[in-house]
């Protein structure tokens, strides 16, 4: 078996989806004040002219090396906060009670030097334990009193792996052990019990409502992220009770012959995606892919991410592309969600595309080549 390693990865991409930074913060003390808050997003928290950046900054076992993991998980794990927490009635702070450190050593496997791993010990080498948490990441809502920000809520995500990856010997061939649907659910849970009791150790955290939400993995080869499946929002040292989720993503426009059990509402959104990407395909003949992760919660799309690949040489090009992307995405996308289109080449970003939830304006920025 490979040595497993541990990455911290900076997280642009939470603060990009879910704070939009306003030009002039709210200010609600001398030493606080707020980013500002927009179309259903939350504020984020400002500590003496400096972002408050998480304590733990994402960190990961390392296990699952699918990159659209990361990204689902962060943004999922607000869209679960914004069941209990209010964005008209709570600000969003990055975690600042899990330091790396702990983090590290909650995602190792227990040994007698580590006994607050949440991993089973490795046992043979030749059948391992399966390593199932793969994340966890901690998110905090203030709320403004008087010249002060109060700590009022907390929000943990536990990822847990859907396979597990391994080898008998260094350096020989790789072997996969697939978990089960239900041992993912039953490993989940006995991590968030776990996490919650070691939480409550904290003075701090001693009083204040902790949701604990889990997400189950994409296996490595999945072109979508994995999903959250479940939370449960806790008042004590012990878990009270879960909520099921039913969060999915898709890739469109699907492959002919995939998945029988699609709705009439998830084929009306890969036929406009279709016709979305006929219509920029055909705009220029440098265009060489155009697919999309799309989010939904049950049957309702509540967003996309959308990837055009483009091979252009001129900035001109660039810039009648990215114009008339807009105007293909406001004809054949579908309103009232948040949507954001990049349009790269191989080796850089050119230009974006994006609309912000609750807005019917699409608005674009074309990054300039020096």
């Amino acid at each position: 078996m490979k040595t497993k390693w541990k990455k911290v990865i900076i997280s642009t991409v939470l603060l990009m989806s879910t704070i939009v930074l306003a030009s002039c913060g709210k200010s609600s003390s001398k030493d606080y004040s707020t980013t500002g808050s927009g179309a259903g997003n939350y504020q984020g928290v400002i500590h003496k002219g400096h972002y408050r950046v998480s304590k733990a900054r994402g960190v990961n076992t390392g296990q699952n090396s699918n990159p659209y993991n990361l990204k689902s998980f962060e943004s999922g794990l607000t869209q679960v906060s914004k069941r209990v927490f209010s964005t008209k009635s709570y600000i969003f702070q990055e975690g600042q009670y899990l330091d790396t450190n702990t983090v590290e050593n909650w995602l190792g496997r227990k040994t007698k030097k580590n006994p607050e791993g949440l991993n089973p010990a490795q046992g043979k080498k030749s059948n391992p334990n399966p390593e199932y948490v793969q994340q966890i990441e901690e998110q905090d809502y203030m709320q403004e009193s008087g010249n002060s920000m109060k700590l009022k809520g907390v929000t943990i995500g536990i990822g847990i792996n859907s396979e597990y990856n391994y080898q008998k010997k260094t350096d020989g061939p790789n072997y996969t052990k697939n978990i089960s649907n239900d041992e993912v659910h039953r490993q989940g849970e006995i991590a968030a019990q776990k996490v919650l009791k070691r939480l409550r150790q904290n003075p701090a955290l001693k009083d204040v409502p902790i949701v604990i939400a889990l997400y189950k993995q994409a296996p490595d080869d999945s072109l979508v992220g994995g999903s959250f499946f479940a939370y449960s929002k806790n008042n004590g040292d012990s878990i009270s009770s879960w909520h099921d989720l039913d969060y999915k993503t898709a890739v469109l426009p699907k492959a002919n012959g995939t998945n029988n059990s699609t709705t009439e509402s998830n084929q009306t959104d890969n036929d406009n995606f279709s016709n979305f990407k006929s219509q920029v395909q055909n705009f220029f003949p440098n265009v060489s892919g155009v697919t999309a992760q799309a989010q939904y919660d049950g049957k309702s799309l509540t967003g996309m991410h959308i990837t055009v690949t483009t091979q252009f040489y001129s900035q001109t090009e660039i810039n009648s592309f990215t114009q008339y992307i807009a105007r293909a995405a406001k004809k054949y996308l579908p309103s009232g969600i948040p949507i954001d289109i990049k349009i790269q080449s191989d080796s850089q970003m050119q230009s974006v595309v994006y609309r912000n939830n609750g807005s019917d304006k699409w608005q674009t920025h074309i990054f300039e080549s020096y």
